[in-house]
């Protein structure tokens, strides 16, 4: 509880503020990309945006894992799920729209769809029901791969298969700043994928792109030092890449995460929901882990998925193009109980998040 409230501090927070305004810009109008759902619920629960000076913005990029997975993924769970397969998954998934149907659109039809917290629950429900096939639909970014890999390579009862739906950040983050009309001067990396990915993974942003990068933790202090830290960067003409987050990402980040992922998947092409086909962005299993893949074991195969039914604005919220007010619909036809796109469902989505807080004022 100290450790959380020392990173709450109102008097460091007042200095640390009043050092942003020293250093930002006069005139030009300054915008930092953060790239997490917990940096965005942090910002927005203790208004830090409110603090900074009015040609500082923090817009929220792809960091929801829920929010990017696409239309068609959703699809071949809710396909599996009306196969008589036992379809389990994280809570926020059960919303999430598909073309057609969403997971808890399947289970009122009768299917067998349930809510896991780990890939670990999959595996000892279908361990205790030996008769059932179980899937576990694994969602995630770098932060969760690991824990799937890691189930995979116990080799689990012959009755669970995977539906692997893993993305990865960094190229996401290179595809925003391939966006001609999208204005970012600076990224704060996520703290969750950077302590298995590590400082190195974002060297490329300093070096090929001079954009300034910090990686950050989740208290209010943490994203007030890193608003600093790419202020100061930008103020100095530099690109850097920096640490704010030290007491728990290291340069090398976690190895024997990394070769548990490497030795259980291939990184490939994969699509991000509203935002098309991103190079290397994705995790497939390997050949030899083939027995365990859910899309080849039940034949699944879904060619197209409708990411974003009519008047909805996720796919420009989830890259920062535009907030969440900016969209027709928030809070109109979408909200968090009746969501129209995935942006709405997740607790880490940056519509809910500011659902939330609208319904909290």
């Amino acid at each position: 509880m100290f450790e959380h409230l020392k990173f709450r501090d109102p008097t460091l927070a007042k200095r640390i503020v009043e050092k942003i305004h020293e250093v930002a810009p006069k005139r030009d109008t300054v915008k930092i990309c953060h790239v997490c759902g917990t940096h965005e619920w942090t910002i927005t629960h203790f208004g830090l945006r409110s603090l900074l000076p009015q040609n500082v913005e923090v817009i929220a990029g792809p960091g929801c894992p829920v929010c990017v997975t696409p239309a068609s993924e959703i699809d071949e769970a809710v396909q599996l799920a009306l196969k008589g397969v036992v379809v389990t998954c994280f809570g926020d998934v059960l919303r999430v729209p598909g073309s057609e149907k969403s997971l808890l659109d399947a289970k009122a039809k009768g299917a067998d769809v349930r809510v896991v917290y780990s890939a670990l629950d999959a595996v000892k429900m279908a361990e205790r029901e030996p008769d059932k096939e179980f899937a576990f639909f694994a969602i995630g970014f770098e932060t969760t791969a690991p824990s799937t890999a890691i189930e995979i390579l116990k080799k689990p009862s012959k009755n669970l298969s995977f539906l692997v739906s893993h993305r990865l950040i960094p190229p996401a983050m290179e595809l925003l700043l391939g966006i001609g009309d999208l204005h970012i001067d600076g990224f704060i990396a996520p703290g969750h994928v950077s302590t298995i990915i590590g400082l190195k993974a974002y060297e490329i942003f300093p070096r090929a792109y001079r954009m300034p990068t910090v990686v950050a933790g989740f208290e209010p202090l943490d994203i007030l030092f890193a608003i600093y830290m790419v202020l100061k960067q930008l103020n100095e003409r530099q690109a850097r890449l920096e640490n704010e987050y030290t007491r728990a990402v290291t340069y090398e980040g976690n190895v024997k995460a990394q070769q548990t992922m490497n030795e259980v998947f291939e990184v490939v092409s994969g699509n991000w929901r509203g935002l098309g086909r991103l190079p290397n962005s994705a995790l497939k299993l390997r050949d030899k882990y083939g027995d365990y893949d859910a899309r080849e074991k039940f034949a699944i195969k879904v060619e197209h998925g409708k990411d974003l039914l009519p008047g909805c604005q996720c796919h420009l919220v989830i890259i920062g193009k535009i907030k969440p007010t900016e969209c027709p619909l928030f809070m109109k036809i979408c909200t968090p109980q009746n969501p129209v796109g995935a942006c709405m469902v997740s607790v880490e989505g940056t519509c809910r998040i500011w659902a939330a807080h609208a319904l909290q004022n």
